[in-house]
Order: structure tokens, then C-alpha cells, then sequence
């Protein structure tokens, strides 16, 4: 019998794999490298990352920032072997939240924390980040692998993702124009997109028994698929508006729903009114709301029901703003309007 104690112990012996993690970051330098722009000063594999910022672009820049991670999606990830789409849903969901207050994408690292690192895994993830960037013009400008064996379960990992944008001053948008009057545009989503992972693998995998690879007639697609929709990057449709004063405020519909994101833009004395039926709610949610019996207000807080952004619009402006889209092939949809109120959403 060996003495285990006799044994001789190495970063490996205990789990970690050093030369594996090597090999993951030589395959994620290539993909970070593809997405590089001028701003960027230095290479994947410096202990920090440099960006330069125009200096002839803006007078009065500010810089936005945003941290997020995909949830219980990654399940969904695990279950398929299907890994390069949570990377693009990760930088997709950041750029909207800092591309709401009139923010330009510049730079994004990534975080991403496993039992044992795969650099195969590890490099689907990235290709997916590096992907939604270079759609974007942002620089995946570095990250981090952790390998923490005992802490993760066998085959899973963690992801999360931190960006920073540039907008000018004057060009901030936060809202404090809207007034009662004002209407709302909605662009549609392409499923849960990252948010209400947890309820919905109760009702695929829990109340229907189904499996990933289970054909699901009425979505017309198989529950993976339905499932890893990618989270829309709304950048490149909605970048050409963000310096014409067209836009008064924007929600990106993430977790909590419309009810809940809506009013984080709105001011005081104002509210939203959503005209339930004024958009194609997707066949994806009306099929889990009613294999699942769940009420509306439970779906509204949990789900996007098929908006992923709105845009609140003066009236005057609305046939230029529907023109934008229209010239692009993007469908818009005029979901309700702001009234008086305290800052709550309405669904009639």
C-alpha cells in the first residue's frame, strides 16, 4: 500500500492543471486579438489591460461601466456541450445595459472559474465573446481563468463579464427628458435571452420531463434550441441613433421583466402604460405560461415576453425613429406610452 503521506505533491496532484491552462490562453490570445481596435495598447497576457481613448472624438467623455454573468443558462450549456453561445449572450447583455445611457462599447475582459479547465470548453466560450465584440467594434481587451477544483462541480464553470463604454456629457441618455405624452417602442427579442433560466428549467425539465434534445412541436424547434436563442446584440441597429436626440430614454429587459426595468428610466410623476397584445409575444413564452398555468403578472416580472428593448420616443419623432428601423428591416413595435403616475408600469 502506498503511504500517502509519502506522496509528492504538486500544483497537478491537487487539481490544477498549469500547462492546460497555457494552452487555454494561447488559444483565447488568437480570438482576443481578432477584436482588438487602435484604443488598444497592449496585449492578452499583460498583468493589466490599456485602452486609449480618442482624445479627438470627445470633449467631455465619460466613461460607463457594467458588470453581469449569464446565470442559470449555463446549465442549459452544460446539458448540450453547447458553449459558444453563452460567451455571445454575456457581451451582448453588458453592451445594452451600457448602451442604454448613450454609451459606445470600447473594451470587455471576461471571468471565466471551472472545477478542471477544458481548453476546448474554454475556447467555444471565448469565441462566442469574441464574436458578439467584433460585431460591437469592442476590444476583448482580457480576462481571467480560474481553475478551482472542489469548488465547482465536475464538468461546470462560472462566466461573467465587465465592459466599458465612452459617451459624451452632453449626450448622456438618463431619462429626465420623458414626459407623459412621450411613446414607447419596442424591439422584439429572440427568447428568454439571460433571464428566467430557473423557472423555465422547472417547467421544461421538472413539469414536462423533456430533454434538451426533445423536438417541441408548438416552438417548432427542440428544447435546446429553444432554449440557447442568443440574447440580440441591439449595438449595431440602435448605434446610428444614439447621437441624434431622437431617443429619450431606453430599457433593456432583462431580469424582472418589463415591470421592473421600465421604471428604473422613468421620472417622478410619470409612469408607463403597456397595451398588452400591441406585439407577437413569443410562441416560446405563451407555451411555458400555459404548460405551467403562471399568471401574467409572474410572467411580465420574469420574462421579456418578447421585447428585449424599449424606446421611449416623443411623438414628433416617432416617424423618424420607425423609418430607422423600417430602412433596416427591423421590426418596431409601438407597446403603450408614458402618462402620469409614480413610476410604475400599467398593462391594459
Amino acid at each position: 500500500m502506498t503511504d500517502q503521506k509519502s506522496e509528492k505533491l504538486t500544483y497537478a496532484a491537487a487539481g490544477v492543471d498549469i500547462d492546460a491552462a497555457a494552452d487555454a490562453k494561447k488559444r483565447i490570445r488568437r480570438l482576443a486579438q481578432a477584436t482588438f481596435t487602435p484604443g488598444v495598447l497592449t496585449d492578452i497576457g499583460s498583468f493589466g489591460a490599456l485602452f486609449r481613448v480618442d482624445p479627438g472624438r470627445y470633449r467631455e467623455p465619460l466613461l460607463v461601466s457594467s458588470c453581469d454573468g449569464v446565470g442559470t443558462k449555463l446549465k442549459i450549456a452544460f446539458m448540450t456541450g453547447i458553449h459558444d453561445t453563452v460567451g455571445y449572450d454575456l457581451v451582448s447583455h453588458c453592451i445594452s445595459d451600457i448602451m442604454v445611457q448613450g454609451a459606445r462599447p470600447l473594451f470587455f475582459l471576461d471571468y471565466i472559474a471551472c472545477a478542471r479547465l477544458q481548453p476546448g470548453v474554454v475556447e467555444q466560450v471565448v469565441a462566442g465573446l469574441a464574436r458578439c465584440c467584433k460585431e460591437a467594434g469592442c476590444a476583448l481587451i482580457g480576462g481571467e481563468t480560474a481553475e478551482m477544483p472542489d469548488f465547482y462541480a465536475p464538468g461546470e464553470y462560472d462566466l461573467a463579464g465587465f465592459i466599458v463604454g465612452v459617451v459624451e456629457r452632453s449626450g448622456v441618455i438618463d431619462g429626465t427628458r420623458i414626459r407623459p405624452g412621450d411613446r414607447l417602442l419596442g424591439l422584439a427579442s429572440a427568447g428568454l435571452h439571460t433571464n428566467g433560466y430557473s423557472l423555465a428549467r422547472k417547467i421544461f425539465f421538472d413539469r414536462l420531463a423533456l430533454r434538451v434534445n426533445d423536438q417541441v412541436p408548438e416552438l417548432g424547434a427542440s428544447v435546446a434550441d429553444a432554449l440557447l436563442a442568443p440574447h440580440r446584440c441591439y449595438y449595431p441597429i440602435l448605434e446610428p441613433l444614439l447621437d441624434t436626440s431622437l431617443l429619450k430614454g431606453m430599457a433593456h429587459i432583462t431580469g424582472g421583466g418589463i415591470t421592473d426595468n421600465l421604471p428604473r428610466i422613468l421620472p417622478e410623476n410619470t409612469a408607463a402604460a403597456i397595451a398588452r397584445g400591441s406585439w407577437p409575444v413569443l410562441p416560446l413564452f405563451s407555451y411555458m405560461q400555459k404548460k405551467a398555468e403562471i399568471d401574467d403578472a409572474e410572467m411580465y416580472r420574469t420574462f421579456n415576453m418578447g421585447i428585449g428593448m424599449i424606446l421611449v420616443v416623443s411623438p414628433e419623432d416617432i416617424a423618424a425613429v420607425r423609418q430607422h428601423f423600417s430602412s433596416r428591416n427591423e421590426p418596431c413595435y409601438e407597446i403603450g406610452s408614458i402618462v402620469e403616475g409614480n413610476q410604475t408600469v400599467r398593462y391594459n
